[in-house]
C-alpha cells in the first residue's frame, strides 16, 4: 500500500499515543543530580523536640512546617507542610529520616506537582550512595521505580547533613509510570512473602507490627484485596506447565525478572526474595496486570547485617532456605523464566554493571558529595564513619564498621565474578513486551506496535488478528523500519497498520515473534488483546485539549490548569447527564457530567485540574504532558458505551492538540482557542510578526528561520512532541538529523511565552 508523506504526517499523533505514558520520567528540578540542592525546614523547637523525643520515635503524627528549596538557579517556598520521621530501624538512628508531606494540612498542596518527598539519612552507608546508584541502575533495567538525589538539609538553621531526596511511592507515581492512579497500591513490609494464606481476601488483611503486612495505600474506603489474593492464588497453586500463561494474565513478569536482575546483581538481601521485606505492588488497570515497584534500597551493595557474603551467594539459590519465596521459586521454576533471567543477568552485567561504565560515576559523586560529608556532623554518630571511610566506600576497601564489607568497586568486581561463574546461559525465545495499540474511531488506521529482543537474530514479527467474532485470524508483518508506527529503524520496536472496518466492531490479536534459532514466542501468550473501534451517532466531541496550560488561560480562580473542550457538532442541544469523562478508557466512570445542556454549534470548557471543590466543570484528575488518552462515555444497560475518545503524545507548554475542522477533522497541533473554534497554524508570515519567515517551505534537508531580535525556536513534530529547540538572533538554520516526520510545528518563544508558530513540510 503506497502512502503519502502527508498520511504519514497525519497518523503521527495516533502513534505516540502507543507510548503515552513512560516509566521512566525526567528528573526535572526537583530530582536533578548535576547539583546539590538545600532544603531548609522550620518548625517550632516544641514541635521538634516532640519529633525528636526517644518515647515518640514510632509516632507518625505530622508537625507544621514551613519548606524552602533552594538549587541554585531557583528557590521555593510551600508553607504549612506537614514534617515527621520516617523509617524502620532508622528511627532509632542518631541520623534520622524524614518525610515531607505537602497536603497535610493544605488540601491538594503540592511542590511541583509531588505531595511527599522521603528524606533519608542512609546512615547504615558509608558512602551514602548505594541508594542512588541503586534508583540509576533501575532506571538502566527499565524497572519503574523512584527518581533519587541527593540534597542537604537544615532544621530551624542547623545543618544535619547530606541526605537523599527520594520520590514517594503514590498515585502521582503510579499515574506517571503507567497512566492511571485508580488501581489497588499495596506498601509490602516484613513478613510479606507472597505465601498462600486462602482464598479469602480478608486473610491478607493480617497485622502485624501494628500494620498490615500488606497495607492498601489506596482505594482505602474499598478495602478489596480480590486482586491481590487473586495474584498469590495463581503465584503459588497454578501448575508449573500453566503457569506462565495464567501468571501472565494478572502479573508483569518480565518487568519482575528484570527487578529480579537488580536484587541479586547489588545484593538486596532486604527485599522480597530474602526478607520477605521492602516491595510495593500496583495493579495497573490499564493492562489488567500486577507491577512490582522496588523500596528502600540501602542495605544493598555489600552492606551486611546477617552474616552472609552477598558477593558471591549463588544467583540460583538466593532466597532465604526453607522458607516460602513464590515469587523467585515458583518463577525460576519455569525454564523459559530461568532462562530469560540468565539472559537479563548477563546483558546487564556487560553494559552497565561493570567498572568500567561505574568507576567514573562513583568518582563523579564521590567528588559532588564529598565537602558536604566533611561538615555532617551526624554522618559519624551512628558508626563512627570518617571522611576516609566515606573515600573507602567508593574504592575498593571496606570501613571499619563490620556490617560493611566491601567498598563498592570491589563489590562490582567480586559479584560479577561470582555471578559470572554461576551463570547458566541457554538459547532464549523472543521476548515480546510492549504491545500497544492507538484508540482509533470507525474509519481511521489501527496502529500496533511492539517491542522485540532476544539473544539470537530476530527473524519475524507478524500480527495475528480477526475483526468481530469470526476468530479467523489473519497474518501482517511488523516492521522496525521507522515507517509502520514503529519509532526509529532498528530501534527493536516493530509496528503495522491496518484499515478498520466502516462500522462498529471488535479486533482480537497477538503478536508473534521467531528467531535463527527456530524459537517461538507470542504475547499474549495464551490469548488475545481486544479493542473496540465505534462509530457514535452522537454529534458531542472531544474538540481541543491542553496537557500542559502555562499563560493561556485561567480559570475562575486565576490558575492556569489544564483543560478539555467539548463541541457540539449537532443542530440538536445535548443533554450532557449521564454522561462520564475519563482519562483512562479502562475505567470509563473517572467522572460524571453535572445535568447540563451544551447547546447545537457550542463549545464547553472543563478544567482538568485535580481540583473538584473549585466547581461544577474541574475533574478529580489532570492531564499528563507526557500523553495520554481521554473518552467519553454513556452508562447503557449496566454498559459503557464509547461515545468519543482520542489519544495524545508528549505536549509542550501551552500548546493547544485538536481537531480541524471542529468535531470531525484529525487531531493537530493549533493555535489554542479554549471555547472557541479551531483555528490552524498559518504556513506563511502573519501581519504580527512579518519578520517571521520560514524558507524554504517545503524544504528538503535545512530550514532557515528568520525572527527579528532574541528569541527560543521550538520544533515539535504533529503530535506535539519536542524534536529540537535552540536560542537564537536573528537568524539559525536547522537540518533534521534521524527525524522521521515530514510535517513540522516550529514556533517562536520569548521569556516563557509562544508569539508564534506555522507549519513547515519537509519533501
Amino acid at each position: 500500500m503506497t502512502r503519502s508523506l502527508l498520511s504519514i504526517a497525519f497518523t503521527l499523533f495516533l502513534l505516540l499515543s502507543l507510548s503515552a505514558q513512560t516509566m521512566f520520567p525526567e528528573p526535572g528540578r526537583v530530582f536533578r543530580d548535576d547539583r546539590i540542592p538545600r532544603i531548609d525546614i522550620r518548625l517550632s523547637d516544641a514541635d521538634l523536640d516532640f519529633l525528636l523525643e526517644p518515647s515518640n520515635l514510632q509516632s507518625d503524627e505530622y508537625k507544621p512546617a514551613s519548606f524552602y528549596w533552594d538549587d541554585g538557579e531557583e528557590q521555593d517556598t510551600v508553607e504549612s507542610v506537614g514534617f515527621r520521621l520516617r523509617g524502620n530501624s532508622a528511627r532509632g538512628a542518631q541520623k534520622k529520616s524524614f518525610k515531607v508531606s505537602f497536603d497535610e494540612f493544605v488540601d491538594g498542596q503540592k511542590f511541583k506537582k509531588l505531595e511527599r518527598l522521603n528524606i533519608n539519612g542512609e546512615h547504615n552507608d558509608p558512602s551514602i550512595a548505594r541508594s542512588k546508584l541503586s534508583w540509576d541502575l533501575l532506571r538502566e533495567l527499565e524497572v519503574p521505580s523512584s527518581r533519587a538525589n541527593h540534597v542537604r538539609l537544615y532544621i530551624n538553621g542547623d545543618y544535619y547533613g547530606l541526605y537523599l531526596n527520594v520520590e514517594h511511592i503514590d498515585e502521582e507515581f503510579v499515574e506517571l509510570r503507567f497512566g492511571n492512579k485508580d488501581g489497588n497500591l499495596y506498601k509490602c513490609l516484613f513478613p510479606a512473602d507472597l505465601d498462600y494464606k486462602g482464598g479469602d481476601p480478608e486473610l491478607y488483611k493480617e497485622a502485624r507490627f501494628g500494620r498490615r503486612t500488606y497495607e492498601l495505600k489506596t482505594n482505602e474506603q474499598e478495602d478489596d484485596y480480590a486482586d491481590l489474593a487473586g495474584f498469590i492464588d495463581v503465584l503459588n497453586n497454578t501448575a508449573i506447565d500453566d503457569l506462565p500463561c495464567e501468571l501472565e494474565k494478572v502479573f508483569n513478569v518480565d518487568g519482575y525478572l528484570r527487578a529480579m536482575v537488580y536484587d541479586i546483581l547489588c545484593g538486596n538481601w532486604d527485599g522480597p526474595i530474602f526478607n520477605k521485606n521492602n516491595f510495593y505492588l500496583y495493579h495497573n488497570t490499564e493492562t489488567g496486570q500486577i507491577e512490582y515497584l522496588p523500596y528502600d534500597l540501602d542495605n544493598t551493595w555489600g552492606i551486611d547485617f546477617l552474616g552472609e557474603d552477598w558477593g558471591l551467594r549463588d544467583i540460583y539459590s538466593w532466597a532465604r532456605d526453607n522458607e516460602p519465596r513464590p515469587i523467585y521459586t515458583r518463577i525460576m521454576a519455569v525454564e523459559e523464566y530461568r532462562n530469560r533471567f540468565s539472559y537479563y543477568l548477563s546483558k546487564y552485567m556487560n553494559s552497565v554493571f561493570n567498572r568500567d561504565v561505574l568507576n567514573p560515576r562513583l568518582e563523579q559523586l564521590r567528588q559532588q558529595m564529598r565537602e558536604f560529608v566533611e561538615i555532617d556532623t551526624y554522618y559519624p554518630r551512628d558508626y563512627g564513619f570518617s571522611p576516609t571511610d566515606f573515600d573507602n566506600a567508593f574504592s575498593d576497601n571496606a570501613t571499619g564498621a563490620g556490617h560493611v564489607k566491601y567498598g563498592l568497586r570491589n563489590y562490582v568486581s567480586t559479584r560479577r565474578e561470582s555471578a559470572s561463574n554461576q551463570l547458566d546461559l541457554k538459547a532464549i525465545a523472543p521476548i515480546i513486551t510492549q504491545v500497544s495499540n492507538n484508540q482509533p474511531t470507525a474509519g481511521q488506521e489501527i496502529v500496533i506496535t511492539a517491542r522485540v529482543e532476544d539473544d539470537a537474530a530476530v527473524n519475524t514479527v507478524v500480527l495475528n488478528y480477526s475483526f468481530g467474532n469470526t476468530m479467523q485470524l489473519t497474518e501482517e508483518p511488523m516492521f522496525d523500519d521507522g515507517m509502520h508506527g514503529d519509532g526509529e529503524a532498528g530501534d527493536g520496536t516493530y509496528g503495522t497498520f491496518l484499515s478498520t472496518l466502516t462500522g462498529e466492531t471488535s479486533l482480537s490479536y497477538f503478536v508473534q515473534s521467531s528467531d535463527d534459532e527456530d524459537k517461538v514466542s507470542r504475547s499474549p501468550l495464551c490469548d488475545f488483546k481486544e479493542m473496540n473501534i465505534f462509530r457514535s451517532t452522537s454529534t458531542l466531541y472531544i474538540n481541543e485539549i491542553m496537557a500542559s496550560n502555562s499563560t493561556v488561560i485561567a480559570d475562575e480562580e486565576g490558575e492556569f490548569d489544564d483543560w478539555i473542550e467539548l463541541y457540539n457538532g449537532g443542530s440538536d442541544a445535548v443533554n450532557l447527564n449521564g454522561l462520564y469523562l475519563t482519562d483512562n478508557l479502562n475505567n470509563p466512570d473517572k467522572w460524571a457530567f453535572p445535568d447540563i445542556t451544551l447547546g447545537a454549534g457550542q463549545f464547553l470548557l472543563i478544567w482538568a485540574d485535580d481540583d473538584e471543590e473549585q466547581g461544577q466543570l474541574h475533574l478529580p484528575y489532570k492531564l499528563s504532558a507526557d500523553g495520554e488518552e481521554v473518552g467519553i462515555f454513556a452508562l447503557d444497560n449496566g454498559e459503557f458505551t464509547a461515545i468519543d475518545q482520542m489519544t495524545f503524545g508528549p505536549q509542550a507548554t501551552d500548546q493547544a492538540f485538536g481537531r480541524l475542522p471542529n468535531g470531525t477533522g484529525p487531531f493537530q497541533v493549533l493555535v489554542p482557542t479554549p471555547g472557541a473554534s479551531n483555528e490552524a497554524l498559518s504556513t506563511g508570515p502573519g501581519p504580527a510578526y512579518p519578520s517571521f519567515q520560514l524558507s524554504p517551505n517545503p524544504f528538503t534537508n535545512q530550514l532557515l528561520i528568520e525572527f527579528e531580535g532574541q528569541a527560543e525556536v521550538q520544533i515539535t513534530d504533529l503530535s506535539g512532541r519536542l524534536i529540537w529547540h535552540q536560542e537564537f538572533v536573528d537568524q539559525l538554520s536547522w537540518t533534521p538529523e534521524d527525524v522521521q516526520a515530514t510535517v513540522f510545528i516550529v514556533s517562536i518563544w520569548r521569556e516563557g511565552k509562544m508569539l508564534v508558530s506555522r507549519q513547515v513540510l519537509r519533501l
